[in-house]
């Protein structure tokens, strides 16, 4: 690779400015460390700056999905809402960046397209889209795990005469849909939260499903000053639950198994869970993701709640999943979406009955009809956790690139390195709890125990960190064992990258949980970073 502009060789390079690349750039600079953070996007905030779909929302609490370094930050900022919609969580990363004068250190539309490793140097050179070379002895990829979009790939998609929109690229400003047939393809979390919204303001939706997904309403209110004062009194032991719990918040499950409950002890137990909102009844019981009776019971729940609000027998019951446990998919949270399909402009179309054939310039066809529209929005989701990486030409030690080292799915150490790629770490990937905990949290976690290891290689003069083959081997193998325990694998979810055609499987994120991670890591940097390979060149 050539230099069109050249940059002084950093201590770290950080690709990303989400809450994790962010948080990277405080935390290595906070070190003495000499930091750049490379930013696709023309301003920071990363999913938050990029997913602007109407409705888009946290489905983690605001006050659990922020940073937890500061105190005084943590103590100054106002959440207007229980879970915060895109603005408000994007302001906050605003707010962050201002506050902790991040920007000076985030270079904005620069999108990564190379990264070599140099392994006489011990350094790597990454190339942008726009031509330039940037040089780091260390280099962190906060790329996200939900961050590369997913476009499907079908016959004719370029020939549609209408407007053609991404809920993962909505433009700003949003078009106008008054008046207007609209169409939605997919029905993930990014449809289930912009349906209700679209269906407002269009003359007709409809909604392609191919998969049906179960959604809890995320029963979100605002939070009022009596709140704001629990809020504050209770944060530091919130944060510390939070920090050994599972998914990286305080909530716990029921004090019994669900199997060992009274059926009247236990539809109270549901209907409490379902109150509290979202992703949260997922973890109603402690056995919900570990036994199939004790699962079939939130099951069997869920879907009368589902058959109560849909008046229509029969699209009640293609609403319903049928191929998998519920919460083995991550269960989605709404605000009205099942009450969208008794609006008579509003329309399902099954597409395991009437499968798509093309689009065409006047709309969707599929196997019994062309559904005419003026507007197609594709809620199609990511290539999840591995694909921002592997989208990127990355060439580790020996020439290797990432997708040679993926081929048969990610192996990791830790879910920090890749076995081949010394001085590079990722954040919130595969490997980690990541998708399955809160990622705030979590992306401290691991940022704060990378920072520690670059002080120690750079305290013993060691120029390349690696991690060992067998290490990586044997805790990608812990990761899929973790999950094997569980009825996670019974479904074909992102999870296992079952959305992307060709792409190997294998369950990427951490199931055991946050608390366990921790623990974990601690275990390892206590042995001297066992595992880990720390050579002088």
């Amino acid at each position: 690779m050539t230099s069109n502009t050249p940059h002084p060789v950093r201590d770290v390079l950080i690709v990303g400015a989400g809450f994790a690349g962010l948080y990277a750039v405080h935390a290595f600079r906070r070190a003495g460390l000499d930091v750049v953070c490379l930013e696709a996007g023309s301003d920071v905030g990363g999913t938050w700056y990029f997913n602007r779909y109407p409705g888009a929302r946290c489905d983690v609490e605001s006050i659990d999905y922020s940073y937890s370094f500061d105190e005084d930050l943590q103590n100054e900022w106002v959440w207007s809402e229980r879970y915060a919609t895109q603005p408000e969580i994007l302001a906050y990363i605003h707010h962050v960046a201002d506050r902790f004068d991040l920007r000076r250190h985030v270079l904005l539309e620069r999108r990564v397209t190379a990264a070599r490793f140099d392994e006489h140097a011990s350094r790597w050179t990454v190339r942008t889209a726009g031509g330039e070379e940037h040089r780091a002895r260390y280099l962190l990829f906060a790329t996200g795990s939900l961050s590369a979009p997913n476009r499907p790939d079908i016959p004719g998609a370029d020939e549609f005469a209408g407007e053609t929109y991404f809920t993962a690229r909505w433009p700003e400003p949003g078009p106008s849909l008054a008046g207007k047939r609209v169409g939605v393809i997919g029905t993930g979390s990014s449809a289930i939260q912009s349906v209700p919204i679209l269906a407002r303001e269009a003359d007709s939706l409809t909604v392609f499903q191919r998969t049906a997904n179960y959604s809890v309403p995320a029963l979100n209110r605002p939070l009022t000053e009596a709140d704001q004062r629990r809020i504050r009194a209770e944060y530091p032991a919130r944060r510390a639950k939070a920090r050994a719990s599972g998914g990286g918040s305080p909530h716990e499950s029921y004090p019994k198994r669900a199997v060992e409950c009274t059926p009247e002890e236990r539809e109270a137990a549901l209907e409490a869970g379902w109150r509290n909102g979202g992703v949260l009844f997922g973890k109603t019981f402690p056995d919900q993701f570990t036994d199939i009776t004790a699962n079939d019971y939130a099951r069997e729940f869920a879907e009368r709640k589902i058959r109560e609000i849909v008046r229509d027998p029969v699209t009640a019951r293609d609403l319903i999943p049928t191929d998998h446990p519920i919460g083995t998919k991550r269960i989605c949270t709404d605000s009205g979406y099942f009450e969208t399909f008794n609006k008579d402009t509003v329309a399902l179309v099954n597409l395991r009955r009437e499968p798509i054939t093309r689009i065409t310039p006047r709309g969707v066809e599929t196997t019994a009809a062309l559904y005419e529209l003026d507007v197609l929005v594709y809620a199609t989701g990511f290539d999840a956790m591995t694909g921002a990486l592997t989208r990127i030409d990355i060439s580790g030690a020996r020439g290797r690139s990432i997708t040679e080292a993926w081929a048969d799915g990610p192996v990791t150490y830790l879910g920090v390195q890749i076995p081949g790629f010394p001085n590079l770490f990722t954040v919130n990937g595969p490997g980690a709890p990541s998708v399955l905990s809160n990622m705030v949290l979590t992306a401290e976690q691991q940022v704060d125990w990378l920072v520690d290891l670059v002080r120690h290689a750079d305290g013993t003069g060691a120029t390349q960190v690696e991690v060992r083959d067998d290490a990586a081997v044997k805790w990608t193998d812990h990761v899929q064992q973790a999950a094997d325990a569980t009825l996670f694998p019974r479904a074909n979810s992102w999870y296992l990258g079952a959305n992307i055609p060709g792409k190997p499987r294998r369950f990427m994120p951490y199931v055991a949980g946050l608390g366990a991670y921790r623990q974990r890591c601690e275990e390892v940097r206590e042995d001297g970073y066992e595992g880990f390979v720390f050579t002088t060149r």
